[in-house]
């Protein structure tokens, strides 16, 4: 008996509809799990679940072990039911067989014995990397716990995934009565992939970002009653300011608030010190990232700060923090003749400014920056003070937006520093891409040291070993500082810095692994700064040595330098 064209038409059809993507539909008395996942998807994630548990960066609790184990072994079993689609559309079938019963054991078998050994090997090199930070190793119970985070996230994300190819093949067995089964499972995934980018770009970011920024303003405006304002008129929100105590968000009045006070800068340094000027503005204080600058202009100028022997420039990171070490270094060493200016641009904390806020850190630092270099452009030459600029992660970004090139930094300020780069500086990027031969990415040399050097520790200023010019640029940067190092090419591309010798604090068993390589770096950038100081985020004591090289004042000399540094602190 032979079928018309139509009833081919019909019959494939039905088969699409009672089908299963990635394998044949299972009888009624089939297990739930061997119905519900599938076993090349299962095999790809165990396997990146083993990967996610190699060596990375920085020291890592249960709490992000899991999560990262979680995500890997949910991506490793996305590709796998996709790589199973892929051959199965490429052979034109429109099913696949189901794996028998005796491939399921063997999986279960080896994935219990590749657990049990890639737990062991976590379990040495997290004691090695704790040992080699001066962290405490971490305890027996940890172990467990991050395999319970990394199961839950694990299956949470399966579970999305899940849900929206049940969508999907929802959406094609209604296309099917009017197109080919091919053509409707082609638009389905296209209609499925618009309605998600529209829900994310339209009403999941505009409701998350708003409560964000909520959720921040409110932690901004929050006053502590130890804090209180300034009796002082050279501190914004004391007497005679421009801008209100209040306004200044809550890391402002922490900076404004801190900072080394007179008599401590006179026993320090034998002589009698000036009162150090800080002026600030909140993201209150004005209407707009060019107003707040230029009102933070106006109260440096009201507080006499352009007279000081030095007027910092200082990008903060998007709370409006500031790393208090590169401030008080700077005052300790002037005795107090200096004046500090600084604004906020945002609510939310460093590494979600970075994410979603980052043109508003650019337009801070360039504004800022330009408000206070016409002030001080306007003055008689040899009346000026020294104007240096500095910023730590989001804040150093901020703060190279107003120079194209390190020749611009060179001729417009008196000297820069900028502590935990990241990978959209772009006088940075440029410079360590076309840094000297035979110098490694983590920490190059550039034009020989002759205006800019690379620190991750005191000595590393003095690379190479010969003089160098002024002004000077100091860039400091930690080899296991996943802010420096984080890079969206990290997904398919081996960097530099794992391809050359390593730095001092990374293993030599960190190995770059595609996707992966790049969810671990992901993942430190969360406990980048639970580590000490010299690791990771961490930039405190060094900062004493980086503004010795960079200003020179004075009569400063090594040995105030090595005075100085135990009294440094970030301030978080």
């Amino acid at each position: 008996m032979t079928t018309s064209p139509a009833t081919d038409r019909n019959t494939e059809s039905v088969t699409a509809e009672e089908t299963e993507p990635a394998e044949v539909a299972p009888a009624d008395d089939t297990p739930w799990w061997l119905r519900h996942y599938t076993f090349v998807g299962t095999a790809v994630g165990l396997i990146m679940i083993w990967l996610s548990l190699t060596p990375s960066l920085l020291p890592r609790g249960p709490l992000f072990q899991g999560i990262v184990s979680g995500a890997c072994g949910a991506v490793g079993y996305g590709l796998g039911v996709f790589a199973v689609w892929l051959v199965r559309y490429m052979r034109s079938k429109d099913s696949s067989p189901r794996a028998p019963g005796w491939a399921w054991l063997v999986l279960v078998v080896a994935g219990i014995v590749g657990q049990v050994l890639m737990i062991i090997w976590f379990h040495r090199w997290q004691d090695d990397v704790r040992d080699l930070m001066d962290v405490p190793r971490l305890d027996w119970i940890d172990y467990p716990m991050a395999a319970v985070i990394g199961i839950v996230v694990l299956f949470l994300f399966v579970e999305i995934g899940q849900q929206a190819g049940r969508l999907t093949r929802f959406l094609s067995r209604q296309l099917n009565r009017v197109a080919p089964p091919r053509v409707s499972a082609t638009v389905s995934v296209l209609l499925l992939v618009a309605l998600t980018i529209a829900l994310l770009n339209g009403v999941v970011v505009r409701f998350a970002m708003s409560t964000l920024n909520n959720t921040f303003e409110s932690v901004n405006n929050e006053e502590s009653p130890d804090n209180s304002a300034p009796t002082t008129a050279l501190r914004s929100g004391g007497p005679d300011s421009l801008v209100t105590w209040s306004s200044l968000g809550h890391q402002g009045r922490m900076f404004i608030g801190s900072g080394p006070t007179v008599a401590q800068l006179t026993e320090f340094n034998g002589t009698p010190a000036v009162e150090p000027i800080r002026a600030y503005a909140g993201l209150n204080s004005a209407d707009g990232i060019k107003a707040t600058a230029e009102l933070a202009a106006q109260e440096l100028q009201r507080t006499g700060g352009l007279n000081r022997a030095v007027v910092a420039v200082a990008t903060t990171t998007g709370t409006g923090w500031i790393n208090q070490a590169e401030a008080d270094a700077l005052e300790y060493m002037y005795n107090g003749d200096t004046a500090i200016v600084s604004m906020q641009y945002s609510f939310l904390p460093s590494w979600l400014s970075f994410l979603v806020d980052r043109e508003n850190a650019r337009q801070a630092g360039q504004a800022l920056f330009e408000a206070v270099d016409e002030l001080i452009r306007v003055m008689p030459e040899a009346q000026r003070p020294k104007l240096v600029v500095f910023g730590e992660s989001l804040g150093s970004f901020g703060g190279e937006a107003p120079f194209l090139s390190l020749n611009n930094i060179v001729a417009r300020t008196d000297g820069a520093l900028f502590s935990g780069p990241t990978f959209n500086n772009t006088v940075w990027a440029e410079l360590t891409r076309t840094r000297d031969a035979g110098s490694p990415e983590w920490l190059p040399i550039y034009d020989a040291g002759d205006n800019v050097r690379f620190a991750a520790r005191p000595e590393d200023l003095n690379r190479p070993d010969q003089p160098w010019g002024h002004p000077r640029v100091v860039y400091m940067q930690h080899a296991s500082d996943p802010i420096a190092w984080w890079n969206p090419h990290l997904l398919f591309a081996e960097p530099d810095w794992l391809k050359e010798p390593r730095g001092y604090d990374v293993l030599p068993s960190v190995r770059w692994i595609p996707v992966v390589t790049f969810v671990q770096v992901s993942a430190d950038m969360a406990v980048a700064v639970d580590v000490p100081d010299g690791h990771g985020h961490r930039y405190v004591q060094n900062v004493a040595n980086a503004w010795a090289a960079v200003l020179q004042p004075p009569g400063w000399t090594p040995e105030k330098t090595a005075r100085l540094r135990p009294l440094m602190h970030s301030g978080e």
